[in-house]
């Protein structure tokens, strides 16, 4: 079945070659992010990721810009609940949706961090965001799918309103969601199209895909919600110049210390390690990595050394990267969304060696969708 996507992401606070090395450092602009879109875009990814850190450049104007200015791929817009009015929300992606021809892609996002979202004028706690994130996604999902005003009354939402904008693609765009917290997973349960997870054994992501199944299955959506990674990918020619690469990466950085987007002083990342329960799995797979910083033959946790969000790596070959991600695909993952240093170029190796060669005869043509109302 020709069920298998694949993302990129764009890095909209910049990009590196040596993390800890400041000529190594790629400023954003129009000229990475052309190169980076333009790479996923002809490399045939489905979607291009757009975060929405403190650093970032906004995500929806991007999206929208890369959406015009690419001719296959499909913008992953993160939004953070409580940001936006989920009505306006709905007009907006609508509108996307049908001015490039299907192809938009949502990315619920709860914030990693309580400072962070505080320091942007929102008070919401943890629990308030994935409260507002729910009532959001099913808000939009009604105001798409009705044409009479929908009466919605929730606990920080009251919406009676009808749009004329409705999306292109049928019932609505995808929602991703990305999160290792009891809330992310009842979120995921009653709206993803895919749950990603930032990183995992392959053996052991099949129980979660158990679990999350059966929080689905309340919902009627055991068979509907689908799964992915959100990794990083090293690529070489050989698995040693693969592991070289990967060493490379990361020689000169300090331990622990954080990309721009998310701060580098000892409070923010204790605030994190607070209020996210994907970082601190991916916190908890390094301590148990060793020194080699190894999960698995070919999964390594060491750009978890230098930076916060979603760290663990498949390092290799062409043949290793294959073989790894096939693992995944047999524990039950169907779309993986990948980042690599630096982006263009990792994107352009990646797409060659590896999605391509091994997966073009499985690869899903536009985006996961989900098929029930």
């Amino acid at each position: 079945m020709r069920n298998i996507s694949f993302g990129w992401f764009l890095p909209t606070f910049g990009d590196t070659t040596a993390f800890g090395d400041e000529t190594a450092r790629i400023p954003p602009g129009n000229a990475l992010f052309d190169d980076v879109a333009a790479a996923a875009d002809e490399g045939g990814f489905q979607y291009l990721l757009m975060p929405v850190a403190p650093n970032c450049w906004e995500a929806t104007i991007l999206g929208s810009y890369y959406a015009a200015l690419t001719k296959r791929i499909a913008p992953l817009i993160a939004i953070r609940s409580g940001y936006v009015n989920p009505t306006q929300s709905a007009k907006m992606f609508a509108t996307l949706d049908q001015i490039s021809g299907g192809r938009a892609a949502i990315n619920l996002i709860a914030g990693i961090s309580d400072a962070d979202t505080l320091a942007d004028g929102i008070p919401d706690d943890k629990t308030a965001r994935y409260e507002k994130m729910a009532e959001e996604a099913d808000i939009m999902k009604r105001l798409w799918a009705s044409n009479e005003p929908i009466g919605y009354e929730g606990k920080h939402y009251n919406v009676n309103q009808v749009i004329d904008t409705k999306p292109l693609q049928s019932p609505h765009p995808p929602f991703f969601l990305g999160g290792g917290s009891k809330q992310a997973a009842a979120v995921s349960a009653a709206h993803s199209t895919v749950h990603l997870f930032w990183g995992e054994r392959p053996s052991t992501i099949g129980e979660k895909i158990i679990e999350l199944r059966e929080k689905a299955a309340v919902h009627g959506r055991q068979d509907i919600i689908q799964f992915g990674m959100r990794m990083h990918v090293i690529c070489r020619d050989s698995n040693d110049e693969a592991w070289e690469a990967a060493h490379d990466l990361i020689r000169n950085a300090p331990r622990l210390q954080q990309v721009e987007a998310f701060g580098s002083n000892k409070d923010a990342i204790a605030d994190v390690a607070r209020t996210s329960e994907a970082n601190r799995q991916v916190w908890k797979l390094l301590e148990e990595s060793g020194n080699d910083m190894k999960i698995h033959p070919h999964i390594w946790t060491g750009i978890s050394t230098v930076r916060v969000g979603a760290g663990i790596a498949i390092v290799g070959g062409p043949k290793e990267v294959a073989q790894t991600i096939e693992e995944y695909i047999e524990a039950g993952c169907t779309s993986l969304c990948f980042s690599g240093y630096p982006h263009a170029g990792a994107a352009r190796d990646f797409s060659e060696k590896v999605m391509q060669p091994h997966f073009a005869s499985r690869l899903q043509v536009g985006l996961p969708q989900d098929q029930t109302h």
